[in-house]
């Protein structure tokens, strides 16, 4: 496996285990291109943050589609949908996410708009991507919600309330971290591609259940980080 991957990068000058390590430190933990820089020199890499940002923008998407197609019809039934504002170069932008109800990103779509049509268009990604469709979905007072869950699940039981929707409210969190970590998004592609990234690697770590215990929890941080090594190294550079 090791050697598949090494010819595989064979173009770079690091191997796949110090690049999937760079782009894991970036999207897993609130760290800048130059913190992760530092990280990599505390272990005698020397590589710059210049690269850094070449890789987490050549491989995120890749190691974030193929844990998207792992994950692919095992969220729970239950979904939260929420907006929140994002201002990119004085301009106002929505960032729409879906989560299920145990807290993981189904998805993250950056709009200029905040009406029917958007929410449409949130509804139609999770909805591709899983294949299945919710039980329930639970959203704040925004009409948008109501008029496009008649037209495209007329069938599902909809929840609007604004305490009900704390679960896709506190996902939007680690993104407003990083927002001030990046000092805001400097392109609306860049916003996208990040969050997109961000929301899928998120979910493999997030480990961060009720009930668990310390032998449970080690388990499944170990699961993780094999499941990231083999994407890691199946990925084409």
């Amino acid at each position: 496996m090791a050697k598949d991957a090494s010819a595989q990068y064979k173009r770079h000058r690091f191997p796949a285990e110090i690049i999937a390590h760079a782009v894991r430190l970036y999207y897993r933990f609130p760290l800048s291109l130059r913190d992760v820089e530092d990280r990599l020199a505390e272990r005698g890499i020397d590589v710059s943050f210049q690269t850094v940002a070449e890789w987490a923008r050549k491989f995120g998407l890749k190691f974030a589609h193929q844990l998207r197609r792992l994950s692919r019809g095992s969220f729970a039934d239950k979904w939260h949908l929420d907006e929140m504002v994002v201002s990119i170069k004085a301009k106002k932008y929505w960032l729409w996410r879906a989560v299920d109800a145990n807290g993981y990103v189904l998805d993250a779509l950056l709009q200029s708009r905040r009406n029917k049509r958007a929410v449409l268009r949130l509804m139609r990604k999770p909805l591709k991507s899983q294949g299945v469709t919710p039980r329930v979905i639970v959203t704040d007072k925004l009409r948008s919600y109501s008029t496009a869950k008649r037209q495209l699940m007329p069938g599902i039981e909809h929840r609007s309330h604004k305490g009900l929707n704390n679960r896709v409210e506190n996902s939007h969190l680690p993104v407003r971290r990083r927002e001030r970590r990046m000092m805001r998004f400097k392109s609306a592609r860049q916003c996208q591609s990040f969050v997109s990234t961000h929301g899928q690697i998120a979910n493999l770590f997030n480990l961060h259940r009720k009930h668990l215990t310390a032998a449970d929890h080690r388990q499944l941080r170990a699961h993780a980080n094999t499941t990231w090594r083999e994407i890691a190294l199946s990925i084409k550079a």
